[in-house]
């Protein structure tokens, strides 16, 4: 709610506009309120619910950070390709259970992705 709140503030500095013909500060107005509402709406439900201890293990967020560390670093010497499959398999780690083909299922899903991005957006991305 904070970010939301600093970001809509300083977007009131910016002409506004309107719908039909919007200023510079129209966009991060309207996505600062959403992301200020959004954080209101989970306020209000956990003003309301059981409080429930929050486990966390610093294995799992390690391996989660050594993943997006080495998507960074593969993208960089390698390609994206390369990088988006240690991702969906180094990140897995993290989980409960393993599946080699639910890696290969999410790996495959995730550069299908990647050249939409490249090829429907237009996105400038390594992929190989």
């Amino acid at each position: 709610m904070g970010i939301g709140l600093l970001f809509g503030l300083n977007s009131l500095r910016y002409q506004l506009g309107g719908l039909g013909r919007a200023g510079p500060g129209l966009f991060p107005l309207m996505v600062s309120g959403i992301l200020f509402l959004i954080g209101a709406v989970i306020v209000g439900f956990a003003r309301f619910t059981a409080f429930e201890k929050l486990d966390y293990s610093v294995k799992n967020i390690s391996i989660i950070l050594l993943s997006f560390v080495g998507f960074a670093l593969i993208s960089q010497l390698v390609n994206m390709i390369a990088a988006i499959v240690f991702l969906a398999f180094f990140s897995t780690l993290a989980g409960t259970s393993y599946s080699l083909v639910r890696n290969v299922k999410i790996a495959i899903g995730l550069v299908i992705v990647a050249f939409a991005f490249r090829d429907l957006l237009g996105l400038n991305l390594p992929l190989y």
